[in-house]
Order: C-alpha cells, then sequence, then structure tokens
C-alpha cells in the first residue's frame, strides 16, 4: 500500500529533535548518520556526524527527518518538509512520479542508489516530494 510521510529536514541537530520527538511520542527510532552510510564517500567531511536517514516509528505513525537540510548542497530543496511517498513497486512510484512532476519542477528524476529507487520533485502548486521504492 502506498503511503505518504512527513519527512523534516534540519541542519545539524536533527539527532536531538528526532530524541525529542520518541521522548513525547515514544516508538522505535533509528538514525543513520552519513558517516555509517553506503554514501558517506559522496558527502564532505564536515557532513560525515550528520543524519542521513532517521524514522520514528509507533504503530502507524511514522516521522521521518535528515540533517540533510543544507540549502548550499547542490539538489536539496531549501525547505523544512516535504512529502515522501513510499511505494510498493517501482512501477508505481514511476506513474506518481510522471503525474505529479506535469507543471513542477523535477528535482531528481527516478534512480537506484543502495536501498532501493528514490526521486524528487516541486509540484506545480510549489509542494516538496520525495518518492521512494524498496526495490521491487
Amino acid at each position: 500500500m502506498t503511503t505518504i510521510y512527513p519527512y523534516l529536514f534540519f541542519t545539524g541537530n536533527c539527532r536531538e529533535a528526532m530524541n525529542f520527538y520518541k521522548d513525547c511520542l515514544g516508538g522505535n527510532l533509528t538514525l543513520q548518520p552519513v558517516e555509517d552510510s553506503p554514501m558517506a564517500g559522496q558527502w564532505p567531511a564536515e557532513m560525515q556526524k550528520g543524519i542521513l536517514h532517521s524514522m520514528l516509528e509507533k504503530g502507524p505513525l511514522v516521522l521521518l527527518a535528515s540533517d540533510m537540510g543544507d540549502p548550499t548542497l547542490k539538489g536539496i530543496e531549501n525547505t523544512t518538509i516535504q512529502l515522501s511517498l513510499n511505494c510498493t513497486t517501482k512501477e508505481e512510484l514511476q506513474t506518481h512520479f510522471s503525474q505529479l512532476s506535469r507543471g513542477g519542477q523535477v528535482i531528481r528524476e527516478p534512480h537506484e542508489f543502495f536501498a532501493g529507487t528514490m526521486a524528487a520533485l516541486t509540484d506545480k502548486y510549489g509542494k516538496s516530494w520525495m518518492f521512494y521504492c524498496e526495490g521491487k
């Protein structure tokens, strides 16, 4: 089933914020620092301690976040929140991406990375979207 999750962007305090949200809301928190990811070599030294991706889960509650909100990074939208559309298949991702990109701006075409397929766009109303599919 396709789901939409809020994805928050921070500029260095993602770990602190997500631990705060965990204390407030409960649930399981996972944090992936840049330095521990397969993408570590793609980021400068000053970003290595930052959080590449985090997820707080408690039943149907899912909150995603990252320290990659620095607007000076190429390809990163200058925003503090995006909608993350998590798709069940690559075909579904491509369909939603194609439909939502009409009249908008493509930030990143669908592409493979270590954990699946990703893409990003800003729709014609100025809303930022991320797309993810875990393989399949």
